[in-house]
């Protein structure tokens, strides 16, 4: 594995400057200024008039386009991995775009939020323009898809419901889906790294359930004070524990699916931080965003891409199995056409199931 070399015609990579107007003045102040790799396959530079497909990369939660372009020890990264897949001829040539969606808050769903910024319209309004007026890429669906792991399936799979008209395949490695299980039960842990930054802090002795309960807004998911408190520390830091991560990206979850302009924050939490006690009507604003909740609502748009690819380890340490399952039975039950695989293997390191899924949309998307 140490001797793994790339062999054959690399392709090319290119890294941009794209300046986005959507991203521009966003909600998180995140830099509307971005770097936008680009990977053309060996067969660009001598097609003359020839024009290919184009693949989006959306990555996981905590990651960045340029993630995937990178030296990656033991393996592959993506553009490597695609042109040995078409000098194996598992697949024919394809433009690859990695955009850089990543936030302040860690990462985010690929979706229109208030409270993070309009990255549905990012990709689909400017990068894609921009991609298809600089490059010779077959411009329109038909021959456009995204894929993507995690956060970046999930993206995949809500493009794929919500933004048809700009996609024609998707492929959907282990994404969020069946939040009642994906993000519940880590809630409580989460809760714990808050309370770290509760004010008054807390001491030994009596302590009113009720009225800690109900101060400050808590009932209705608002913060009081804590979570503030916790990203300004989460942004000074050098290095965060695991245990920051999670409450990291659970709070980039709650700025995602409930998102509220009229609180200081703009989004509120499912949960009251202080008795730990759901709230119901916050609950409700996720659950409107779980993909297992939508293939009715857009099937029509699911019917019309021309390959819908879905895998998902069956030892995935955040639950996410069960919802790929739920999610795939959903979409057989409303006669949507699509591929389901499950592999040995939780939800690290699987980038070697790209094997699969790219020569799948190229198949689709030729």
């Amino acid at each position: 594995m140490t001797l793994k070399r790339p062999k054959g015609a690399p392709g090319t990579l290119l890294v941009l400057e794209h300046t986005s107007q959507i991203l521009k003045g966003n909600p998180l102040g995140d830099p509307h200024v971005r770097k936008l790799a680009v990977w053309l396959p060996p067969q660009y530079d001598h097609a003359g008039k020839r024009r290919f497909p184009v693949l989006y990369d959306l990555v996981g939660f905590t990651g960045s386009g340029l993630v995937h372009v990178g030296w990656k020890p033991f393996g592959e990264n993506v553009p490597e991995r695609a042109a040995r897949l078409i000098r194996e001829a598992k697949m024919g040539p394809v433009i690859l775009v990695f955009p850089d969606c990543f936030t302040a808050l860690g990462g985010n769903q690929y979706v229109n939020s208030p409270a993070t910024g309009n990255y549905a319209d990012y990709l689909t309004r400017e990068i894609i323009p921009f991609i298809d007026r600089e490059f010779h890429t077959l411009a329109g669906r038909g021959h456009r898809g995204c894929f993507g792991k995690s956060s970046g399936g999930y993206g995949a799979m809500l493009h794929g419901m919500k933004y048809a008209r700009y996609w024609g395949a998707i492929a959907n490695h282990s994404g969020d889906a069946y939040f009642d299980f994906v993000y519940w039960h880590d809630w409580p842990n989460t809760l714990n790294e808050l309370a770290k930054h509760r004010l008054p802090r807390r001491k030994p002795g009596r302590y009113d359930a009720l009225q800690e309960s109900r101060r400050k807004g808590l009932a209705e998911g608002r913060d009081d004070g804590r979570i503030r408190r916790f990203l300004k520390a989460m942004w000074k830091k050098d290095k965060l524990a695991g245990a920051e991560v999670h409450a990291l990206m659970n709070l980039s979850m709650a700025a995602t699916y409930d998102p509220d302009p009229r609180v200081p924050l703009r989004f509120r939490v499912p949960f009251n931080l202080e008795s730990g006690e759901p709230i119901e009507a916050r609950w409700r604003r996720w659950r409107r965003h779980d993909p297992i909740r939508l293939v009715s609502r857009y099937r029509s748009n699911l019917k019309s891409l021309r390959g819908i690819y879905i895998d998902c380890g069956w030892r995935d340490q955040y639950h996410i199995h069960y919802g790929t399952r739920l999610l795939s039975a959903r979409l057989a039950a409303a006669g949507i056409a699509h591929t389901y695989e499950e592999f040995d293997d939780n939800h690290s390191d699987i980038d070697y199931r790209m094997d699969v899924s790219l020569p799948f949309l190229y198949r689709a998307l030729k």
